[in-house]
This record gives structure tokens, C-alpha cells and sequence, in this order.
């Protein structure tokens, strides 16, 4: 059994900390305390371990040992990382292929509840396909949208339409190394038979392949979800939010969303608001219905409705034992099976409601988008007979909670850089070309109860700030940042570089640009393709200084992201422990596998994946690629407090003078 950390090295959040505290008093495990008893298995998350056939398991523990099939080490370490590739890509797929299905209905008048709320949004991406626009309603063109996406998965032969919005030079590289995907479904099948006993055994054709299934899913799946959610919920905008547990309100009926599908957490937004279930929640002695949210579907009703987020991955099992939840509503991805033990220690019912998902002693009420709004008020109905059920003395909310400032799309990126009539990233590229910004890192994934939570993104986010460089974010790494304060537009700027605060001030934006959901990455991928395209900073994606980290990663999606990343030219560096670490001490050669995804992918795409688990040295990395890309471009090297005194900062200074001292050293005009 591994030593028993102390509380404050579980997670940096005090709301967290003090629901911690309270678990201990009541005997209650969570996360946090069984990674503590489970000791990892070092085999196993070194890569070493190949469980494919029944002739196993082998496990690689020593030089030129192969497996009962003679497969070597890095055979199976390619086999294990594909995989896993393939499950979190086709997890994100699936979602997309969901939201088609809806696009379809919605627009065939089938989905109740449901509308095309961004047409402007819906014209834009039907013209990326030549899907006529012009004298056609809503409806017809996204009938249309939604059979070329459905397309997509089925797909055989030929190439996904969506990846055609990539930069010319980089569908140039995925041609040449032949990963261009053909079909979603039809990579993440070809995954599983490559990777079947007997069949693909040569380490980098097997990785050569991960990357075109991930490529399947961040250039088509994931990006057609985030299209569609757009089209159909709204592109989202700057609002203000909140994030932290203390969202929780005692005197209403506290229903937490957790999971990843917007359909379901949207349609319950709706249904809360509507009339007659405020009504039935007052007549059960609540003041109302209070929504929240946990994970990726916490940043979905986030950034569009600004409905507060509870919290980050870790929060789940921390929001229930506030004692004040009435209804946990889970759909897919990252739901801890552990919720519903948890959950009979008080009144909280954990309620599933995708056909893909049951759990074990939980309530299901199946979601079907034909009957939404219905459905969703039975949910809310559930959750308000259960409110008499809570018990006042186990009540416990920490009062913390922190404004947010989520929304930033990249098609308000685009307008916010230059306004209505010349929206355009020509500031941004400009900011970067003049050192202003030094570059930009995308900082994104999940949490880890293995390090302490939020930890590690807020480390790499305030250093990089103080950097001058701009920070976006996705995922629970955007609600560790928005739970810190760093999403606001005056938070932590005294905190970051001259040059960045200056953008800030003058822009009006946070340091740090909320971008959406885990799916939402593809956001990011088009805001680096929009800079390629505005000119200046090289003709693709892996001239741009630009870096991602995902500093807590746990999830078979985050590696998917990574690849996908990485295939699009993008330096992706990974806290924690890597899934091909190897023994290196024991096996002289279980790195080489580590090696090709680092120096192999960035040969053939200019892209590479690293695991780096001390912090100090993923800043370090980070900001040496950085300069490293700029040296390439021919852009002056960046210097520290180059710029600074002028924008905002230099006018509230002017402020404080008197009259006429002010009016000198803004007008040259000599005192009277």
C-alpha cells in the first residue's frame, strides 16, 4: 500500500479540501483515498504487459524477452498505445455521430424540444462542403449537413470531408504518410485487427495507423460534434459563469449533470426554466430548481447558458457529499462507478440515461431526443421528490465559488481580435510576430487523483502567463483555471507578462481563453489553422510557436487528442506517467517505442508527443519550443518587459496625475 497523502496534497482547491475533511469524519472513501490504497501495476503501466490472447498474459520484464507468440516489446507497446487510441477516439466519434443523428432529426422536425439556433453557423459549415445554401431553408440545408456527416462513419473508401479545413500543406503531409482517414468507424475497426494476436507486428506501421485513427476523430468525428452542437445550442460567446462547489444552493433542488453529450444537458436547461417545473419544485418546499455541472458537460451549459459548473472530474463524488444534491443526471465518459455506494450514504439518487451507459443500482431513465422535453421534466420531477428526503444535518456546502468568463469560440476569437466589419487574427499573429505575445499554449485534459488535483495545470498556467504567453484551455484544465480566477479580465494580470497584459487590456479578454469541452479541442485546431491562413507565421501548423500540454491526463481520449495533435504538427506534452515508459533500468530496449512517438512523429509530422512528469521541466520545454519556432520564422527573440506601457495599464497610471501633468504626457501641451 502506497503512503497515505495529507489532505492538501490531494487537491490545491479549499472547497475540495474541506468535502475531504468531511469524507474522512464520515469514513466515506472517494477517488483520492483508493489511489492512495492501489498500488499501480508497474508492468502494466510501462507497456509491457500483453493481455490479447489466451496464450497470456506476458509480461516483458527482461532484455530480448518476447511473448509466448514471439511477439517483442515494442510490438506490444505500439499494440497497447494503438488501442487505446482507438477507444478514446471512437468515444469522441460516437459523440459525433450522436449529434448527427440529432442534426437529422432536429431538422426533419422529429426532436422534440429542438431547434437550429445558429443559421449563420449552419450556412458556414454547409459552404466548407458546397451544400447550397441560397433559397433553401434552415431545415433543408442541415438535412443535407446531417446525411454528409452521417457519411463520415460509415464511410469506406475516399476521405473524410471535415479534414479539408486543415492547412493545404498539412492534408500535403497526411497524404504522403498516407493517414488520411477514409471512415471513422472503419479506422478505429482496422485498429482492433491490426492490434489482434497474429497480425500487424512491425512497431511503427501499427503507430503509423494510431495516427490515422485518431486523425478520424479530431478531423471528423470531434469536429463534427462540435459543429453540430453549435449549429443546434448556440456558438458560444463571453459570459459571465460561475465554477466551484459552493454553486450548490441549499434552499433549491440541486440537480449536478455529469458526462460529456450536450443533447440531454441542454434539454434539462430548458426544462428547468419552464414554468410549470418551478412550480412543482416550490410546491415541494424548494425555491426552485438549481442546476450544475461536472465535467465536460459542466463547460457544454457553461460557455453557452452560463450555467454554473460544480466542478471539474474530481468533484463528482465531491459534490454529493455536500449532502444537498438531489439528483446526480450522468450520460457518458469519466462517471466513477463508485457515485452510487457513495450516493446511498445520503439521499442522492444517480440517474443514467444513455442507452450506452447503466450502472449497477442506479435509477435509468432512457433519453430519447423524440421525447426530450418530456423526459427531461420526468428527470427534474425525480430529483424534486427526493428533495424532502434530505437531511438538513448532513448538509454541508463550502462557500467557495469563483466568477468565470467562458465562451471563447474561435469564431469570437475571430471577431473579438477586429470587431464586426474586419474580424480577423491578424492582431493576434501580428502580437506574436512583435513579441508581444511570445506564443500560445493550449492546456487542456482531464484530472488525475494520482497528483493532486488542479495542481499541475495551474502551475504550468500562472509560469507560462508570466511568460508572455497566451493560454487556452479545454476540459476539467479549464475549470481548475476558472476555479483559480484566471477567467476573468482583470483576475491574476498583475501575475502576467508586460507584453500579454497589454493584448489583455487592449482586447478586453482574459489571460486565459475558455474554449469549450474536451471534445471542443478541434476549436483549437481551427484557431491554428485560421493563424496559418492569416499569413506570417508560416504556411502550417508546425510553424506556429505553439505548444499543448495536458499536464493530469488519465483517460484513453486524452492520448487520442494527443495523437490527433501531434498528426496536425503540434509539440503535445503529457504529465504523469507515460503508458510506454518501459523499464529502461531492466530492458535496455523498452524506450524505443517512447522514442518514435517523440523524434519518429515529428520526423514525418513535424509533431511530437512527450511525457515529462516533472512540472519545471514541462515549462521549460514548453517555452524552448516555443523561441525554437520563432527563431524559424525569423521573429525577434522575446524579451521580458519589452513591452507594456501602453493600453490600459498606461492610461490608469495617467489617471492618478493632476490635470495638467496629465495633459502634458498625453498632448505634449506645456502646463498653463
Amino acid at each position: 500500500m502506497a503512503k497515505k497523502r495529507e489532505i492538501k496534497e490531494y487537491s490545491t482547491d479549499p472547497a475540495a479540501q474541506q468535502m475531504l475533511i468531511r469524507a474522512e469524519e464520515l469514513g466515506i472513501g472517494t477517488a483520492f483515498t483508493r489511489a492512495d490504497n492501489m498500488v499501480p501495476c508497474n508492468i502494466g503501466g510501462a507497456g509491457m504487459c500483453c493481455k490479447q490472447c489466451g496464450m497470456g498474459p506476458c509480461r516483458l520484464t527482461k532484455n530480448g524477452e518476447v511473448g509466448v507468440c514471439g511477439a517483442t516489446l515494442d510490438t506490444i507497446q505500439a499494440r497497447n498505445l494503438t488501442r487505446a487510441i482507438a477507444a478514446g477516439g471512437a468515444a469522441h466519434s460516437d459523440h459525433g455521430r450522436d449529434m448527427a443523428f440529432l442534426l437529422k432529426a432536429t431538422a426533419k422536425g422529429e426532436a422534440e424540444g429542438y431547434s437550429i439556433r445558429d443559421v449563420a453557423k449552419l450556412r458556414m459549415v454547409a459552404s466548407y462542403y458546397d451544400i447550397k445554401v441560397e433559397g433553401r431553408s434552415p431545415e433543408e440545408v442541415a438535412n443535407d449537413l446531417a446525411d454528409l456527416y452521417i457519411a463520415q462513419f460509415g464511410q469506406q473508401r475516399g476521405e473524410v470531408a471535415p479534414a479539408v479545413r486543415a492547412p493545404k500543406k498539412r492534408q500535403q503531409v497526411w497524404r504522403e504518410q498516407k493517414v488520411w482517414p477514409r471512415g471513422v468507424d472503419r479506422e478505429v475497426v482496422e485498429a482492433l485487427h491490426r492490434t489482434h494476436i497474429g497480425d500487424d507486428q512491425d512497431p511503427a506501421h501499427i503507430l503509423n495507423h494510431a495516427v490515422r485513427t485518431a486523425l478520424a476523430d479530431g478531423w471528423a468525428g470531434s469536429m463534427i460534434a462540435t459543429d453540430i452542437s453549435d449549429i443546434l445550442f448556440g456558438t458560444p460567446a463571453p459570459l459571465l459563469g460561475q465554477a466551484n462547489l459552493g454553486v450548490i444552493k441549499e434552499d433549491m433542488v440541486n440537480v449536478v449533470v455529469h458526462g460529456h453529450e450536450p443533447s440531454m444537458s441542454e434539454m434539462l436547461v430548458a426544462a428547468s426554466q419552464s414554468p410549470d417545473i418551478i412550480a412543482y419544485a416550490k410546491a415541494a418546499g424548494a425555491h426552485g430548481i438549481n442546476l450544475s455541472g461536472i465535467c465536460c458537460t459542466a463547460n457544454e451549459i457553461l460557455m453557452r447558458q452560463g450555467i454554473p459548473a460544480a466542478g471539474n472530474f474530481l468533484h463528482q463524488e465531491l459534490s454529493i457529499m455536500t449532502g444537498a444534491v438531489e439528483a446526480m443526471v450522468v450520460d457518458v465518459q469519466c462517471i466513477m462507478q463508485a457515485l452510487v455506494g457513495l450516493a446511498q450514504n445520503f439521499h442522492t439518487k444517480i440517474i443514467t440515461t444513455s442507452p450506452k451507459v447503466k450502472i449497477k443500482g442506479a435509477t435509468h431513465i432512457e433519453f430519447d431526443e423524440q421525447k426530450a422535453l418530456t423526459i427531461a421534466k420526468e428527470i427534474l420531477k425525480t430529483a424534486i421528490d427526493n428533495f424532502k428526503n434530505r437531511e438538513s444535518a448532513k448538509v454541508r456546502i463550502p462557500q467557495i465559488k469563483e466568477s468565470v468568463i467562458p465562451g471563447f469560440s474561435h469564431e469570437y476569437i475571430n471577431y473579438m481580435l477586429g470587431g464586426s466589419y474586419r474580424a480577423s487574427f491578424r492582431p493576434l499573429n501580428d502580437a506574436i510576430m512583435t513579441g508581444r505575445i511570445r506564443g500560445v499554449a493550449a492546456i487542456v485534459g482531464c484530472n488525475n487523483p494520482r497528483s493532486s488535483q488542479d495542481y499541475l495545470h495551474n502551475l504550468v498556467v500562472k509560469e507560462l502567463l508570466k511568460q508572455d504567453v497566451l493560454v487556452v484551455q479545454t476540459g476539467c484544465g479549464a475549470i481548475a483555471a476558472g476555479k483559480l480566477g484566471l477567467m476573468l479580465g482583470e483576475a491574476g494580470l498583475s501575475e502576467v507578462g508586460s507584453g500579454l497584459r497589454e493584448v489583455c487590456e487592449t482586447v478586453g479578454i482574459p489571460p486565459v481563453l475558455h474554449m469549450g469541452s474536451c471534445v471542443d479541442n478541434t476549436r483549437i485546431l481551427t484557431v491554428l489553422t485560421q493563424m496559418v491562413e492569416e499569413g506570417g507565421l508560416g504556411d502550417d501548423i508546425d510553424q506556429v510557436p505553439a505548444v499543448g500540454l495536458a499536464p493530469e491526463w488519465m483517460s484513453e481520449k486524452a492520448l487520442a487528442i494527443a495523437t490527433y495533435c501531434v498528426a496536425s504538427g503540434a509539440y503535445v506534452i503529457f504529465g504523469g506517467a507515460s503508458p510506454v515508459s518501459g523499464m529502461p533500468d531492466r530492458v535496455s530496449d523498452s524506450d524505443l517505442v517512447l522514442k518514435y512517438i517523440s523524434e519518429g512523429w515529428e520526423k514525418q509530422y513535424g509533431g511530437k508527443l512527450e511525457f515529462i512528469p516533472d512540472p519545471q521541466e514541462m515549462i521549460f520545454k514548453s517555452l524552448e519550443h516555443i523561441d525554437k519556432k520563432r527563431a524559424a520564422l525569423g521573429l525577434p527573440a522575446w524579451e521580458k518587459d519589452k513591452f507594456g506601457r501602453s493600453g490600459d495599464a498606461k492610461m490608469n497610471e495617467l489617471e492618478k496625475l493632476p490635470l495638467a501633468e496629465k495633459r502634458e504626457a498625453i498632448y505634449g501641451l506645456a502646463a498653463d
